[in-house]
């Protein structure tokens, strides 16, 4: 069965939601999880459902607009947390990992691909998972000269246990998953866990395909689609 992991997004200490990486024009999160936008009492109602683990994207601290460190501490004492901090190189790496089980890098803010390969050499793949961020087809990363192609063949090298395909562009959308983004990384298949737009048709697809992670926020929180079947 595949595995959904739930998701929030934290600016200015609470739970927001937004679509396709607007991220000015993020609401309050609604959710069927809890009765505000608390990120801990979401976490709480996450656990009684059967969540055992959660993505958090600190949208402050990926645009360096201050951080919410105090409630992923929270968070992750209730239920583990893969953490996109908005990271940039391998020095501040460590300090993620004090709040999060697993820390994220994401190709939007990476500063180089030496920053990556060092990451590597010094922390456990445990807990390390790339982000392959997508916007309209194309690689985002602020940083590299890359292309999605390029950035698959560092990977390949790599071979991290987990990659992150984010169509930033279908967040929040619920159109379903990237099937040109999917295709494109086939070979890392067993790896992946795919992530924005996805709908209720899309896990039946993505688990037919062999897909064994997604990440999924807006169907999950409006109750459309169940935590565990």
């Amino acid at each position: 069965m595949i595995k959904k992991i739930p998701v929030i997004d934290l600016k200015q200490h609470q739970a927001v939601s937004g679509k396709s990486g607007m991220r000015d024009t993020y609401q309050p999160l609604r959710t069927v999880f809890a009765p505000s936008s608390n990120p801990v009492e979401i976490a709480q109602g996450l656990k009684l459902n059967g969540a055992d683990e959660m993505y958090i994207a600190d949208l402050d601290l990926i645009e360096s607009q201050g951080h919410n460190i105090h409630e992923i501490n929270m968070v992750n004492s209730i239920i583990p947390v893969m953490l996109d901090p908005g990271l940039k190189d391998a020095e501040s790496f460590p300090f993620f990992l004090d709040y999060a089980y697993k820390v994220i890098v994401p190709t939007e803010t990476l500063k180089s691909i030496e920053e990556l390969e060092l990451i590597f050499e010094m922390y456990p793949k445990e807990r390390i998972v790339v982000s392959v961020d997508v916007k309209n087809d194309e690689l985002l990363a602020k940083h590299l000269d890359l292309n999605l192609s390029e950035f698959k063949e560092v990977l390949k090298k790599l071979n991290p246990n987990e990659i992150i395909l984010l169509d930033i562009t279908g967040v929040g959308t619920e159109k379903g998953y990237n099937k040109k983004l999917l295709e494109e990384f086939e070979e890392l298949k067993d790896k992946l866990i795919i992530a924005g737009g996805l709908n209720k048709d899309s896990l039946g697809e993505l688990e037919s395909l062999g897909i064994k992670k997604v990440l999924i926020g807006t169907s999950l929180h409006s109750g459309e689609v169940k935590l565990l079947d």
